[in-house]
């Protein structure tokens, strides 16, 4: 398939974690007892080598390895309340990548589900002896009910933790205790040309496990960025040959130890089956993002604040030559387009034209490897940035910061309205009001597919003129409202066709 050049990214929204979660040179800098609650998702207590190829296995022996991830790696069903034509509806990008929906024989149409039967299947990884699975967003996007089915048959319900669109990634936990599970190796030791293991369910067989290479890292495939829920995509996949096909979607890409490197997300195909080119999510950027769900509920951020051109793209260094009257040539590196106010970025001294080429002691030859890298960070931390600027390399150190110019940690109770309901919204002016008869409203735009808003069915562009039979014509209408309410929320809104639609849903 091909894949569209991403042109300008507007910022480096790149998420987080770094500290005890991450496994490099790089140790965050928050007190003993904050760093015990990072490393929840603790190693076990045996020898591990991440990367590099095992001499033991070169004679393509994968026994060890398959023995320690197939227990650990489990079924994932998605049951729903979606109609045959919401589910077509919800189709998105990731169809054309790794469709884990339930399918008749012909591959491009979802057929209607017997009744009580699950909508979709998956796969997830036990990070935990008690209970906690990781698995991609778009597996148990939707949901109604979540049954996880263990390589040894047993069956359960899990309960969803949380989830992040933007690097497809979601946690659950079941209530089990001494359960087999993988330790998180580290990704960023993975190298171009060692072996790998995918173990997953595709297309229904269970406990499936195929060996292939790493081909590839940091690849930027413009995935994440066509799926509406993802509003600061962080794309950065390991590409693997190990053959997995539909089903095999958030389960586990483990090194010849049976260490965990990445969680299998999509493959790029022309017919939706494997054609030699997976990719997963790798494993320090997955383990940053489910230890921060399990801690604050949602993910932390940090941001260096920056537009940018990818100048190995030479299709991007083109464009803005062209639009800016420059000279720049394609190459290695980030070009710095533009800088935001009270971002890290701009504290730190950087400017309009500097050349980002290192993050700390990681070479930045493209935009995926900055997503990567600053992905695994959290504001407040602290990166080392070189740089060129007019020839001359200089360094400099960035605090990175989240969207709001902050440095501090974020809860679920410091989420804006907009953030918890799952949607923005805009005004709508007379004559719409007009047309629909209706005296009041607000659109709700940029509706992401796990929220609230979304659950009860309300999409993009639908028009909310109800909350809790009280009047809404803003945001801060619906935050006063809803502010501190706990509870059944009442909504009325007119649905895709302009029919006047009355759902609720429970204020957590």
């Amino acid at each position: 398939m091909n894949h569209t050049v991403k042109k300008f990214f507007p910022f480096v929204l790149v998420g987080v974690i770094s500290g005890a979660t991450t496994f490099g040179a790089i140790h965050y800098t928050q007190s003993q007892k904050e760093n015990a609650d990072f490393n929840y998702f603790q190693p076990k207590n045996q020898s591990s080598h991440f990367a590099g190829i095992n001499t033991t296995a070169v004679g393509n022996d994968f026994v060890k390895a398959a023995k320690i991830a197939v227990p650990a790696v489990v079924t994932i069903k998605r049951y729903s309340d979606a109609t045959p034509r919401q589910r077509m509806q919800d189709q998105d990008i990731f169809d054309w990548f790794f469709n884990d929906r339930m399918r008749g024989n012909n591959p491009n149409m979802q057929m209607q589900k017997p009744k009580n039967a699950p909508d979709g299947m998956g796969s997830g990884v036990i990070v935990s002896p008690d209970g906690y699975i990781i698995t991609n967003n778009h597996v148990i996007q939707g949901a109604t009910k979540l049954e996880v089915v263990l390589s040894n048959k047993k069956v359960y319900i899990a309960k969803k933790i949380g989830t992040d669109p933007n690097t497809d990634v979601a946690l659950l936990k079941i209530e089990e205790k001494g359960l087999p599970y993988l330790n998180f190796g580290n990704s960023d030791n993975v190298e171009i040309g060692q072996w790998a293991i995918a173990v997953g369910n595709p297309m229904g067989l269970n406990s499936t496990v195929t060996a292939g290479i790493i081909s590839a890292k940091a690849r930027n495939i413009n995935l994440l960025g066509q799926n509406a829920a993802a509003k600061n995509p962080v794309e950065s996949f390991i590409q693997t040959d190990a053959a997995i096909n539909p089903g095999n979607s958030g389960g586990a890409l483990v090194d010849t130890e049976g260490n965990l490197i990445g969680i299998n997300a999509a493959i790029s195909s022309n017919t939706g089956y494997y054609e030699g080119y997976g990719f997963a999510i790798p494993s320090n950027l997955a383990r940053k993002i489910v230890e921060d769900i399990k801690k604050y509920g949602i993910v932390q951020r940090g941001y260096l604040g920056i537009s940018l051109v990818d100048l190995s793209q030479e299709e991007q260094v083109d464009k803005y030559n062209q639009e800016f009257k420059t000279q720049y040539k394609s190459g290695k590196g980030i070009l710095i387009s533009s800088i935001a106010d009270n971002s890290g970025a701009k504290d730190a001294g950087l400017k309009v034209g500097d050349i980002i080429t290192k993050v700390d002691d990681t070479p930045i030859n493209n935009q995926a490897v900055l997503m990567g890298v600053i992905g695994e960070k959290r504001q407040g931390d602290k990166v080392l940035i070189t740089y060129i600027r007019k020839g001359v390399t200089e360094t400099t150190m960035v605090t990175l910061k989240d969207q709001n110019g902050s440095t501090s940690f974020r809860s679920k109770a410091d989420l804006t309205m907009g953030e918890k309901l799952g949607a923005d919204f805009s005004a709508i002016d007379q004559k719409v009001k007009v047309y629909y008869g209706i005296e009041n409203g607000v659109i709700a735009k940029n509706v992401t597919a796990d929220g609230l808003l979304a659950s009860i069915n309300v999409s993009e562009n639908n028009i909310i003129f109800e909350i809790n039979n009280k009047p809404v014509n803003s945001e801060a209408d619906i935050e006063k409202i809803l502010k501190g309410y706990k509870g059944t929320v009442s909504v009325k809104y007119l649905d895709d066709n302009g029919r006047i639609t009355s759902r609720g849903f429970t204020m957590p």
